[in-house]
């Protein structure tokens, strides 16, 4: 077993916040995943609102350890695909506008899918990693 304190603090943050994670992966699931492609390819300016949901699953997971910086390249993604306000002329550039805001829902949601399942499938942090629970140790700059 993992035997460091911060990630024993970690994993029992997830247990602890695995309803509200549950529902927040719940809500970004598949209607709302599938949606937010769809508008993608579909060229819509609904795309936009994407960066809510994204917004919402970083805050859940800066919560669970916020002592801990998050790690710096995935900062670097949700920094790059939020924060975003629809311009028409975005529609003449659409995937160099678009394409960050898709990627930092995937990279958000992939790591609140991480943290739900592990900390529902993990009694105590394994030595062992699986590479799902390395993810969220990379997360929160513990690997």
């Amino acid at each position: 077993m993992d035997q460091r304190e911060e990630v024993r603090r970690l994993l029992s943050s997830l247990k602890e916040a695995r309803k509200p994670l549950k529902q927040l992966l719940e809500r970004s699931g598949p209607f709302s995943y599938a949606d937010a492609v769809y508008r993608f390819y579909h060229r819509s300016f609904k795309v936009y609102a994407l960066q809510e949901t994204t917004v919402d699953i970083v805050e859940a997971l800066a919560a669970l350890a916020p002592e801990r910086p998050l790690n710096a390249d995935f900062r670097c993604i949700i920094d790059a695909g939020t924060g975003k306000r629809f311009a028409p002329e975005h529609n003449e550039r659409w995937l160099m506008k678009t394409r960050p805001i898709i990627e930092a829902f995937f990279h958000a949601r992939y790591f609140l899918e991480m943290a739900v399942h592990y900390g529902q499938a993990l009694d105590e942090p394994p030595n062992a990693l699986p590479s799902g629970w390395a993810a969220p140790l990379y997360l929160f700059n513990l690997r």
